[in-house]
């Protein structure tokens, strides 16, 4: 192949690409500026029903213009024509409504024509200022010889050294004229205007991992270890092996600075509050240096939520992904086959068989969810206690105080109480003629349990129940009045009916 014959291949892979087909064709001018007037130098997501009528809007209000080729059809119809032509791109955001953002190949697009619509630089001293400047420094940063490094370094302190003592020494400063201000914004925008395209080709490669990734699990012809092997090592390339990676290392570094980005505002607004930048810059210019670092964050912010989603990717597959349940299903069929096999050897080659295409339902009235495990059965070991660990002996008495009630003992006495052998006419006298250690708080509770059992009514009227706690202490309750029966009737109810029925008589 000749050189020209090269060269043309070279250049009609250029012109295949999306950015200058995008450009080339007759509709490009009104194309470029509804992407210009929807999405701006940000790029941010507009939602999709939005993005089809405001198509529609900037297309209505360009009717008959005859010097213009205005695309015809919905703003729907364009938008998956323009999606098709890899201009646009629809996603989910956070909340899972579809989206419109633009392709790096797009923001390439704007970005050359934005450029070719500002003044056109001419040469200057500041450009090959900076040339010199940008050769010296990348020289010094990857010359591989140390001595050359060393010298180079020292001329670079002897030099800003001699700037700083003629500045301190009061020498009259040097101002920086309009052209090399003009030209040095110029640039300064043209590098700022790049990074979106850069960050959104960096997004678009990650969106292509994870579908290739996707692809590489559905088709189950390749380990799933491998295939995440192969993602962590394209991820590596993509940060350290291409440009857009780089870049995007870089600002990612940047944005980890505190100090970078502090320094980067204030030179920024140092910049903007120039003298000269209201001559030179527009309010359109103003606003774009201004945003740069809200740029760079979006930037990083989209990145990293495609990173994210490639990463969500990978997790959901290894926790649906079950193996044992894959080697089940690989064991079924391999069985399937071998019967197959002894099937055919035992029928001739016109024989048939019918074969359900579900199983049929096995019907369980109870399936066993637990079975026996001895180890359930077995007593716990004893707690081995050496001489210095054995308890202080408890007396009887002692273990009772710190328990509730004792309803027997309560039981015992109140039915003492009740069959005469005792002087008391309310549960509470019966109370005060207790032992100490019957006359517990707790044991108040117990004698009322024990007369509600028994159907006792208490009175309107309240008594006084002195009770004693265990280290000796007292504490006074007032219970309702609950009379004891009296045990020469056996009904007290009855008994009072057949009293008044005696006295009326």
């Amino acid at each position: 192949m000749s050189e020209i014959a090269g060269e043309l291949v070279k250049v009609n892979r250029a012109f295949d690409q999306p950015t200058l087909t995008l450009l080339h064709q007759r509709q490009a001018p009104v194309v470029i500026t509804l992407f210009r007037a929807a999405f701006g130098r940000e790029n941010r997501p507009i939602p999709a029903a939005r993005l089809h009528t405001q198509v529609e809007e900037h297309l209505t209000s360009l009717d008959g213009r005859d010097d213009l080729e205005v695309p015809t059809g919905s703003g729907r119809d364009l938008c998956q024509r323009w999606m098709r032509g890899q201009w646009l791109v629809r996603s989910l955001d956070e909340r899972g409504n579809e989206v419109y953002t633009l392709t790096s190949h797009a923001q390439s697009a704007l970005e050359l024509v934005k450029s070719l619509a500002r003044d056109r630089p001419t040469l200057s001293e500041h450009r090959i200022a900076t040339i010199l400047g940008t050769v010296r420094r990348f020289n010094s940063e990857a010359n591989p010889d140390r001595t050359t490094r060393v010298s180079l370094l020292n001329e670079e302190i002897a030099r800003l050294q001699a700037e700083r003592d003629r500045l301190v020494d009061g020498v009259e400063m040097v101002s920086a004229g309009e052209d090399y201000m003009s030209e040095g914004f110029t640039e300064l925008l043209s590098l700022i205007s790049a990074l979106p395209s850069d960050f959104a080709r960096v997004e678009e490669r990650f969106a292509n991992i994870r579908t290739e990734i996707l692809a590489a699990f559905r088709a189950e012809d390749r380990p799933a270890g491998e295939v995440i092997d192969d993602y962590l090592a394209r991820a590596d390339t993509l940060m350290t092996a291409t440009p857009e990676g780089r870049a995007f290392e870089g600002a990612f570094a940047l944005l980890r600075d505190d100090a970078l980005v502090a320094q980067l505002r204030e030179d920024l607004a140092a910049l903007l509050e120039h003298p000269m930048a209201d001559r030179i810059l527009g309010d359109l210019d103003r606003n774009e240096l201004r945003g740069t670092v809200k740029l760079i964050r979006d930037g990083l912010d989209r990145v990293l939520t495609q990173r994210s989603r490639v990463t969500a990717t990978l997790k959901e597959y290894i926790v649906s992904h079950d193996a044992a349940r894959d080697r089940e299903l690989e064991r079924t069929l391999r069985q399937i086959d071998a019967e197959l096999v002894t099937w055919m050897s035992r029928t001739g080659p016109r024989a048939s068989h019918d074969v359900p295409l579900l199983p049929r339902r096995t019907n369980i009235d109870h399936l066993r969810e637990k079975f026996y495990d001895p180890a359930d059965d077995v007593l716990p070991e004893k707690i081995a206690l050496t001489p210095d660990e054995t308890a202080p002996p408890v007396a009887l008495l002692e273990l009772m105080a710190q328990g509730g009630p004792q309803l027997g003992t309560l039981r015992e006495r109140l039915d003492a109480a009740t069959s005469g052998l005792s002087p008391h006419d309310s549960l509470g006298a019966l109370f005060e003629s207790l032992e100490p250690w019957l006359r517990r708080p707790v044991e108040i509770f117990g004698l009322l349990h024990l007369a509600a059992d028994r159907g006792w009514e208490a009175k309107e009227t309240r008594e006084l129940y002195t009770a004693r706690r265990n280290d000796g202490s007292g504490r006074t309750f007032a219970v309702p009045l609950l009379p004891l029966p009296d045990p020469d009737l056996a009904d007290p109810d009855v008994a009072d009916l057949d009293l008044h029925e005696s006295g009326t008589a």
